[in-house]
Order: structure tokens, then sequence, then C-alpha cells
């Protein structure tokens, strides 16, 4: 029965939007289908001006939080068939083609920055604007460019591009969306598959460098605890490169095992609840909502498309959403996210993180789950 609620959204292709957004609603406790979240929360991302962090200055730039909300609001929208809303998410991104707004596209130099892409390239899969095609695809070719500053690169960073990653490459467990996601837009952008096989690459190195043998990832190979956060962005990665990776492809299967390990290890730490940790394995670690969104979002894909076992994940994926969405107020704003963290070999520094409502951060992985459950 619950295998048959995790799927039952395949058939709705066969209904009118409406019909299909009625019979959403009615196999979730009222108010918490992904019809309504996600319509909440993308219409409550909208209006809402370019960000800084929530620092009360303007920004310099376009930074990733938003850029992976803006991403799974235009999913959503497209997902859901409204049409009005895609509209607007794609006059919000408008103003930074010209100047002066264009002054806040990013400088792709690292993977924070580089990840803006993803959304110029969801709306030229939208919508084939060319404008955004050259605009995302030239940071996706950027990411495995030749730095200018060659020359003064380090010996590591040398060795990492002789093996054929990016020069971005710096084995923090965070990269594993940022590169991924633009390389794989990349490729359903262009059809080019080297965009996958580059993905495809680094995710192997990043596993090989980072997952644990119970399936978790430490936060870098120097800072041995397993954040909450940062094993969602690996999830997610994992999840976003498995959709469009070819089923033949040569790492493929190195790649599922990893995501297949971090999921079975992702079983044992989710409380009664649904609701994962700050820490993912210290119980005394404040429940974190992006994390949870991020897991969610990578069992309810798996389960979809036949990575996982429905009758063991499928509820699993469901109890996430449903304690993912009591955090949601009454503004479309969820509570309970991990502040924007850097690595540190320090455990307090993870358990004392301050926590945010509203923060993008937070606000993506709600967005991805809802797009999930209508894919």
């Amino acid at each position: 029965m619950v295998l048959g609620v995790i799927i039952a959204g395949i058939g709705c292709a066969h209904m009118t939007r409406e019909t299909a957004a009625k019979a959403d609603a009615a196999r979730w406790p009222k108010g918490s289908s992904p019809q309504e979240i996600g319509k909440r929360v993308a219409e409550r991302f909208v209006p809402t001006p370019y960000q800084n962090y929530g620092r009360t200055n303007p920004p310099t730039a376009i930074l990733y939080p938003e850029v992976c909300t803006w991403y799974g609001a235009l999913t959503f929208a497209r997902l859901s068939g409204d049409k009005d809303l895609t509209a607007r998410l794609i006059k919000r991104f408008e103003p930074l083609l010209t100047p002066p707004e264009s002054r806040l596209v990013p400088h792709p130099v690292n993977v924070d920055m580089s990840v803006f892409g993803i959304v110029p390239l969801e709306i030229y899969i939208e919508t084939k604007d060319p404008r955004c095609l050259a605009l995302g695809k030239s940071m996706a070719d950027n990411q495995w460019a030749t730095p200018t500053n060659e020359d003064r690169l380090n010996p590591e960073t040398r060795a990492w591009m002789a093996k054929g990653l990016s020069s971005q490459t710096r084995f923090w467990i965070d990269d594993m969306f940022m590169i991924i996601a633009l390389q794989t837009q990349a490729f359903r952008a262009t059809g080019d598959t080297h965009y996958l096989d580059r993905a495809a690459r680094e995710m192997v190195a990043y596993l090989d460098e980072l997952q644990q043998t119970n399936g978790l990832f430490f936060h870098a190979p120097d800072v041995p605890f397993f954040w909450g956060r940062g094993n969602g962005w690996m999830a997610a990665g994992m999840s976003e490169l498995l959709r469009s990776l070819p089923e033949n492809h040569p790492q493929r299967a190195r790649i599922l095992e990893g995501y297949r390990k971090l999921m079975a290890s992702l079983l044992k730490y989710q409380d009664a609840d649904g609701m994962w940790h700050q820490l993912i394995d210290h119980p005394e670690a404040w429940p974190e909502t992006s994390c949870t969104g991020m897991f969610t979002f990578a069992m309810i894909t798996g389960v979809k498309n036949g990575w996982l076992d429905g009758k063991n994940y499928g509820p699993s994926a469901r109890k996430g959403w449903l304690g993912l969405v009591k955090y949601l107020n009454a503004d479309g704003e969820v509570s309970n996210v991990c502040e924007g963290t850097n690595k540190r070999n320090d455990l307090d520094y993870y358990l004392t993180r301050k926590r945010n409502t509203g923060d993008f951060h937070g606000q993506a992985p709600i967005l991805w789950c809802a797009s999930a459950w209508l894919r």
C-alpha cells in the first residue's frame, strides 16, 4: 500500500493537471501534499529580493542557496504545469541577462559560484532561450578549463587536474551537488555526454575519498564528522546524476553502489518523526531540516526510479516529507535550518551552529522533494 502511495504520481500523466492535483492532495494529510507545499514555498520565493545570506546589505553576486531554491522552484513549476509560476520565475531572472543587474552573475571561480549555471540551463531547457544556454554552458565549461592563474596552482590541484578532475576540486562533500548539478544540467541542455563523463569521474573520486565503511561521508578528509547537510549534498548530487547517467555508463555501477550504501545507513539514523539530525550519528544533535529534505529527495528519487526497494524506503521517504513539512510556517518558511557552515575539526562547532528560519539552504530541498514526488 505504501509503495502505491509513493509511486502513484507516475500515473498522473494521464490526468488533467487539476485532477492530478486533487488526487495528489487526497493521498496526504490535509495541507501537506507536494502540490500544496511546493506551491506555497515557490510563491514565497518569487517576490523575494536577491539575497546576501540574510544580511541587510545588498549582494555582490547571486549566491548558491538562492540558486538551488530557484532551480527547485523552476522544476516544481514545470512539473506541476503551472505556466504562470514558470513565467514569473523566468521574469525574476531576466534582469540578470543585461546591465546593470548582470553584475550580480557570479564569476565562476569556485563551486559555490559556478553552480549559478543550473538556473539559466533550466530556463533554456524550458524556453530554448539561447542567452540562457550560452550563460549556463560557459559556467559548465569553465569548471574544467585551465585556470588563468595556472602558474600559481598548488601541487594537489595539478594532480587532480591531471586525473581529469575539475580545478575546483577540494574534496568537501558540499561540492558533489555544486559540480554534479551543473555538469548534469549542461548535458540535459545540450545532449553532450562529455558533461556526464566529467560529473561521473568527479563523483567517483569523492566517493573513494570521503565515504566511510558505514556509508556516511566525512565533511572533508581532515574533518571526521558526519554533517547532515553535507551528506545531503552528496545524496542529492548522486540522485541528480543517476537520473541522467545511462545504464551502460562505466561509472554508473560504482556511483549506484555508493548511493545505496548511503541510503541504507540513513535508514538506521532516521527518527520516528521522519527527521535526521545536524550530525547524523549524534542523537543529541538537533533535528535539521535541510538535510532531512535532501535525504527525502534522494529516497523519493530512488524509489521512483527503481534504485531502491519501495517496501523499505517508501515509508521512510513519506515519513521524511511529513516530518519536514511540520517545520513550515504560515509564511512558507522552513525553520531549523543550519546556517552556512565551513569545515572545522571541532564537534561543538557543528552542534552549536545557528538554526535559521526561511534560509534558502532549507527552502531549496523542500522544492526538490515536491518536484521529485511529481516527477
